[in-house]
């Protein structure tokens, strides 16, 4: 048989072939189920999955034959259409292997039985058929992952739509509630706290990997990037989860952190917002970088009324300003221990590696510069007061850096 007699051996084939269409495709769509079913990947309807096969039988076979070129747009059609139906882009593969062999064996058997195509006929249709599977799964790929782009990014921004309303509490009526709380795959009531932490830039994650760390700990989050804070909203099931919580921030922390109270109504997360926020604003650079609200209340006192507490700063270290800057800076270091340690004379000593004594000559030192002392209630609470503002205001120490060049005439 020659090679012509070969072709045309093949359309004629093909030809009988395509008048039973719907049979071989209605065989074809059960054996893609099957082989779906054994994998778990059984998510599309009958009459659909017969339906695209027809057509991409008849798709596959003209083509086969020569009598039209592959209809790619069919594919991609019918890729878009499966994304929208949630099937996997490996199944869909595997969907069409498993179609592409059912037709090269319909090929084989009808060869045959017929006697139309010579075995050398066989081989230039194997080659042809490869070729065709190759293209049909690129055309169906990119249908398919042009569909979950969209709807991915239609997902997100609904879904950043709602975060933005429950974090500013704008049109947060009980509907819009019910479905953030759905999208967010949390309770309405429960256990929740919010978690604020300072981008480097605009655009910019602090906590890219924080989301996945948290799940590894079957903690449940949502984190919503905005122009100056990434926010999470962490869903809590068990009271050892907020310590895991931290623990994780600590590790991840690539700035400072602030966590909110702990509230149980999915609908107060504005207000829990703005104390992670006020947590975060009363961290110092350097220091820990995660600040937990309720752990810290007199940092975080300064931090909401910064205006009010950088006038108390200035009003009680100012006239540590005259001093040279490193005694300034051993005495605010020194005041700064003692906090630490509950107010203990000797565990700062200890950790100074100094002699008591010279630490109390130190708070003499303050005394007489600020007026307050460190063993009256009063002159406590300002000078903690003054120091949290200070220690949180960069510009405060470059103030006190001009002061002191400005006191040596320089």
């Amino acid at each position: 048989m020659t090679a012509d007699e070969s072709m045309d051996g093949l359309a004629k084939l093909v030809a009988g072939l395509l008048e039973r269409t719907d049979e071989l495709a209605n065989a074809m769509a059960e054996r893609i189920r099957a082989a779906a079913s054994d994998h778990g990947g059984d998510c599309v309807p009958l009459d659909d999955l017969r339906e695209s096969c027809r057509a991409e039988l008849r798709n596959i076979l003209r083509s086969l034959a020569g009598q039209a070129p592959l209809d790619a747009e069919m594919c991609i059609d019918t890729g878009r259409r499966r994304a929208r139906q949630n099937v996997p882009e490996a199944t869909l593969l595997a969907g069409y292997r498993v179609g592409i062999r059912f037709v090269w064996e319909l090929l084989i058997t009808e060869a045959v039985a017929t006697g139309l195509v010579s075995p050398e006929g066989l081989v230039t249709a194997a080659s042809s058929i490869w070729v065709i599977q190759d293209a049909m799964i690129e055309s169906t790929i990119a249908g398919h992952r042009e569909a979950t782009t969209e709807r991915l990014r239609t997902t997100e921004q609904e879904r950043s739509a709602l975060v933005e309303a429950l974090l500013t509490n704008r049109g947060l009526d009980a509907g819009t509630l019910l479905a953030t709380a759905d999208v967010l795959r949390m309770p309405r009531y429960g256990q929740f706290v919010v978690v604020a932490a300072e981008v480097p830039s605009v655009g910019r994650h602090p906590l890219a990997r924080t989301e996945q760390a948290l799940r590894r700990t079957n903690i449940h989050s949502v984190w919503h990037l905005r122009p100056d804070t990434y926010v999470g909203i962490v869903q809590l099931t068990a009271s050892k989860q907020f310590g895991q919580l931290v623990e994780v921030l600590e590790g991840e922390a690539a700035g400072r952190i602030g966590v909110s109270p702990a509230y149980d109504d999915l609908y107060h997360t504005g207000s829990n917002l703005w104390f992670a926020k006020i947590a975060m604003q009363s961290g110092r650079a350097g220091g820990c970088p995660v600040t937990v609200f309720d752990d810290c209340l007199v940092a975080v006192a300064a931090a909401a009324a910064p205006e009010i507490t950088q006038r108390l700063a200035r009003n009680v270290f100012g006239r540590l300003d005259a001093l040279p800057r490193a005694e300034r800076d051993v005495l605010l270091d020194t005041l700064e221990t003692w906090m630490a340690c509950g107010g203990s004379t000797e565990e700062t000593a200890r950790r100074m590696y100094c002699h008591p004594n010279t630490v109390r000559l130190r708070f003499r030192r303050i005394s007489e510069h600020t007026g307050r002392s460190t063993s009256e209630p009063q002159g406590v609470a300002e000078l903690c007061f003054a120091l949290h503002a200070l220690r949180q205001n960069p510009e405060a120490a470059a103030d006190a850096d001009h002061a002191e060049t400005a006191a040596r005439g320089e």
